[in-house]
């Protein structure tokens, strides 16, 4: 008997330490069928052609361009000054000063230039691959929340024909490697709570939720503890991931309160605090920072590594108090308040500024795109042609952000649909902080991390709306669909298509095809793209 359709009498007893009978809906159940194998695998060999697809083309003189100046030289330092392949090399890059960013990224990089040398397909291999990944990742998540192969399939086109995601796959940067980690946590953390889910509806089913009134313990959590790698790999990218750390975190301890109240616990917050708190701590702060400290290993082993030996080279001060700290350890610390004080450096009021400088309200419409490439006054059949490449968010989707963001909080908040609460949470930690230092140089590319959740949001209204209205009478679209069709459907079709079409449209600035200059002038839209 299914516990959820039982009857009052039916239910099974639960302990003194509980306050009423209760009657919690199942978790969804898991299987993967047969549609989501195909799905998935049609969007994967889609997000791989188009990362890939002339990788290499873009590149000045065949160097690197825009800030692939920075990464890729660094990689390459690791490559040649690496002596063991488990610990890898350091990044020294003198030519552009102190290296303002982990090592994580980097190695990543290195891991193809070591295969395919300093070359644009040596740099840029890992960026396409993790690319891909991304869109397979997005997928998985839309999968999970929603319970169903379209939802996952209308996450992956999107997620495929996405500007900035297919920009940021295929350039050696950093940026499309913390995306990808911060969607595989969110995904696990999803997997994690449908877990729990399942964990205390059994016991409830089986009568064994106990008698203590903090409720159950729920036992060693996989899913959460691979939520934590993932945070500490996105950490080892860039700093930022420490935002995600800290919402993720919290959204896990809160889902937990949210748990134990539905299954009936007479004290779920002192529950929580006494049985939860303590192993997410571990799981996704302990577990990250100890990940963090893991991608320095290279710096830990050398000798020559920047600011390694800053306690006796005279960096640091006899009377500061890291003075007082071992070597290795004061230089470590000395090093990441020089980060801190560079990054704090950067703000308007100082003085720096930038003509693709964005913040990040601007971002909400993809208002200000990022010029990555750029080659102008190209003779060709037309008269004068140019190549360009933008970090260029898809209209169709950018543009619905603010309205899919605040129909998302509505299903939250007032339908109580718990599927838009990751994605929601996500798309603050990737927001919020970045409006409390406004004055800071911004850039269009620190939004990379927000479009996946942009885009499971849309999907999860899409599938909403998916087989909702009327049939559709028109025979010319009942013959198409091959039987019926609803309103809802076909908007969700049209929808997707116009999407596709925009990618297809812009396609040129995405990929640096040579055009006209009316062309190009035409798929200027707004004056803020120039």
């Amino acid at each position: 008997m299914n516990p959820a359709t039982t009857s009052t009498a039916d239910t099974p007893a639960v302990g003194p330490g509980f306050a009423r009978r209760i009657h919690p809906d199942p978790p969804r159940p898991w299987s993967w069928t047969r549609a989501d194998t195909i799905a998935t695998l049609v969007i994967a060999a889609l997000a791989l052609v188009t990362r890939y697809a002339g990788l290499t083309s873009a590149v000045a003189s065949g160097t690197p361009v825009f800030d692939e100046k920075h990464y890729v030289p660094q990689a390459w330092d690791m490559v040649r000054s690496q002596v063991n392949p488990l610990i890898g090399g350091i990044e020294s890059n003198p030519g552009y000063g102190l290296v303002v960013h982990p090592p994580l990224g980097k190695q990543l990089i290195a891991l193809g230039e070591f295969v395919f040398g300093y070359s644009p397909l040596g740099w840029r291999v890992m960026t396409a691959l993790f690319g891909a990944a991304t869109v397979v990742a997005v997928m998985l998540l839309a999968r999970r929340l929603a319970g169903t192969w379209q939802v996952a399939f209308f996450a992956g086109l999107l997620a495929t024909v996405d500007g900035v995601l297919l920009v940021s796959s295929r350039f050696g940067m950093l940026d499309i490697f913390q995306v990808f980690f911060i969607v595989a946590a969110a995904c696990a953390l999803a997997f994690d709570h449908e877990q729990m889910r399942g964990r205390l509806h059994r016991a409830w089913g089986d009568g064994m939720l106990g008698d203590s009134p903090f409720g159950p313990r729920l036992g060693f959590r996989w899913w959460r503890f691979t939520a934590g790698v993932f945070l500490g790999l996105s950490l080892g990218v860039k700093w930022s991931g420490l935002y995600y750390i800290a919402f993720f975190g919290l959204m896990s301890v809160f889902c937990d309160l949210a748990l134990r109240r539905r299954y009936g616990a007479t004290r779920p917050v002192t529950g929580t605090l006494v049985r939860d708190v303590l192993p997410a701590l571990a799981s996704i702060v302990v577990v990250p920072v100890l990940l963090y400290l893991w991608a320095w290993r290279a710096w830990f082993s050398s000798e020559t590594a920047v600011y390694r030996h800053a306690a006796t080279d005279g960096s640091i001060g006899d009377d500061s108090w890291l003075a007082a700290l071992p070597d290795s350890l004061a230089g470590f610390v000395f090093y990441h308040q020089s980060v801190l004080e560079f990054h704090a450096s950067l703000t308007t009021s100082g003085g720096h500024s930038h003509p693709w400088d964005s913040k990040p309200w601007a971002w909400l419409v993809a208002a200000r795109p990022i010029l990555y490439f750029s080659s102008t006054d190209i003779d060709c059949a037309a008269g004068t042609c140019r190549r360009m490449i933008f970090l260029f968010g898809t209209p169709a989707i950018w543009w619905l952000t603010v309205p899919v963001l605040l129909w998302g909080l509505w299903c939250l908040v007032i339908r109580r649909d718990r599927r838009f609460l990751i994605p929601l949470v996500a798309f603050a930690a990737g927001f919020l902080p970045w409006l409390a230092s406004y004055d800071r140089q911004m850039y269009f590319f620190y939004a990379t991390a927000l479009v996946p959740f942009t885009i499971v949001l849309i999907s999860l209204t899409l599938g909403q709306l998916h087989g909702r209205g009327p049939e559709v009478g028109l025979r010319t679209v009942r013959t198409l669909a091959g039987g019926p069709i609803t309103w809802g459907t076909l908007a969700v079709i049209a929808y997707l298509a116009l999407a596709v079409a925009m990618f297809l449209y812009w396609l040129p600035i995405l990929y640096g095809i040579v055009i006209p200059e009316g062309w190009y002038h035409s798929l200027m839209w707004l004056p803020s793209w120039t």
